[in-house]
């Protein structure tokens, strides 16, 4: 039996710093961690006794925040009849209930469901899919394209498809597969619309079309690549220019999925359907990783006819029945509260970050849906911004020159002002 005792009364921060590696931070010189003692609605309460408004949404994932009655009801029930089966040979209800689900509000087309245990996952799965297809045709296309500026996870495939000019996966480009890259969209949301941002796709699809498999994007939002918010039309180009030239349309909507940028998926800005989708995050509304990857049809029909037989991917915590439980009750409670009200309501009120459009420190402004971002004219020093934003009781993770904030769809009026204001305190110390 294990001598190990477990300190339950107090977090040990000492051992956290000393052994515990944190996302994107030295072991050497870590920036501090504050010690969580427990989270509900859109409060995060530290274990010192200061509430947090929460505005990250737990990097976008808690859609109605934290300990919320319809999942952890869920949750409950789903563990009282088993946590987890394997997916292989065996199938479940609430994994039924999803895909059922999924395939009702996704994109027209969009009817065969491949479930994973996270965001990146779901990409590679992608990736392989559109490998997969093509092979299944005996075609020779290996190759993808993807956006300057984009970002696609932290796995090897998907790290592929993720700029390589100073990303976070730089120090790797050696070593993982090379892709085609084109500008970023150079169109903003709300901007008039040039059919020559188009250009640069248009002459690397007609150049290289037939050894590229799928383009790879992230319908209208750009996330951890910069926070950028381009022209609907741009995607419904990109729609054209892969039917035009043969190649797959594989859309990212991990981050902007179930309602954040205030359509339910982003590709309904442009009215458009990619062969492939990719979602993740909030798919759980933040209690666990899990992911799904959907596919059309003739995508699915063309891997399964071809010289494998089957798709040749299967994680052992496929289909998990505890993660599908909760994601079912999340996605009923999405669909019944009355989502596009809830957003469009945060939209309005992210627009009080406006005010920070006045401050020398701000390049920039942007909302769109339940998104706000102040962009800054320089980089931020995370630690002391951090603790800037705690001591203002908010809860806020800025990286490289952007401040945002993605809070959860139940936020009150109150809690974003406190947010906003935060933001507009710290740009205005900057």
């Amino acid at each position: 039996m294990s001598n190990l005792i477990i300190n339950t009364a107090k977090i040990d921060l000492e051992y956290d710093k000393q052994h515990i590696w944190h996302p994107y931070t030295s072991m050497t010189t870590p920036i501090p961690c504050y010690p969580v003692e427990s989270a509900s609605g859109c409060e995060i309460t530290l274990e010192t006794g200061e509430i947090l408004i929460d505005g990250m949404s737990s990097w976008w994932a808690c859609l109605f925040g934290y300990n919320v009655a319809e999942l952890n009801a869920a949750a409950v029930n789903q563990l009282s009849k088993m946590s987890h089966i394997m997916f292989g040979g065996l199938t479940h209800q609430p994994a039924v209930d999803l895909a059922k689900t999924l395939v009702e509000i996704t994109p027209v087309g969009l009817d065969k469901v491949f479930f994973s245990d996270s965001g990146s996952v779901a990409v590679e799965v992608a990736m392989k899919m559109a490998l997969q297809y093509w092979q299944s045709l005996d075609k020779n296309k290996t190759k993808f394209i993807a956006l300057k500026k984009g970002y696609h996870g932290d796995t090897f495939a998907a790290m592929s498809v993720t700029d390589p000019e100073g990303s976070m996966h730089e120090l790797y480009q050696d070593f993982v597969a090379k892709n085609y890259f084109t500008e970023q969209p150079c169109i903003h949301f709300d901007q008039e619309w040039q059919d020559s941002a188009m250009d640069d796709l248009t002459k690397l699809l007609s150049e290289n079309h037939q050894q590229i498999a799928a383009l790879i994007l992230e319908p209208i939002v750009q996330g951890a690549g910069g926070m950028h918010f381009y022209h609907p039309h741009y995607l419904k180009s990109a729609r054209a220019l892969c039917d035009q030239y043969n190649v797959l349309l594989i859309a990212d909507e991990i981050a902007t999925g179930f309602g954040r940028t205030g359509k339910l998926f982003a590709c309904e800005h442009a009215q458009i359907s990619p062969d492939i989708l990719c979602l993740g995050k909030a798919i759980t509304g933040g209690y666990m990783s899990f992911a799904a990857t959907l596919a059309t049809t003739q995508v699915a029909n063309t891997i399964s006819e071809g010289k494998a037989g089957v798709f040749m991917h299967g994680p052992t915590f496929m289909g998990n029945p505890l993660a599908c439980a909760v994601a079912n009750a999340n996605l009923k409670k999405l669909l019944s509260d009355d989502w596009q009200s809830l957003v469009n309501h945060l939209s309005t009120l992210l627009s009080q970050l406006k005010v920070c459009q006045d401050l020398d420190s701000v390049k920039a402004v942007r909302v769109l849906g339940a998104i706000g971002v102040v962009e800054l004219n320089n980089p931020v020093e995370l630690a002391t911004i951090q603790k800037q934003f705690v001591e203002l009781g908010v809860w806020i993770r800025p990286f490289g020159k952007l401040i945002y904030v993605m809070p959860p769809y139940i936020a009150s009026e109150k809690q974003i002002k406190k947010l906003c204001d935060a933001i507009y305190q710290v740009c205005l110390s900057i």
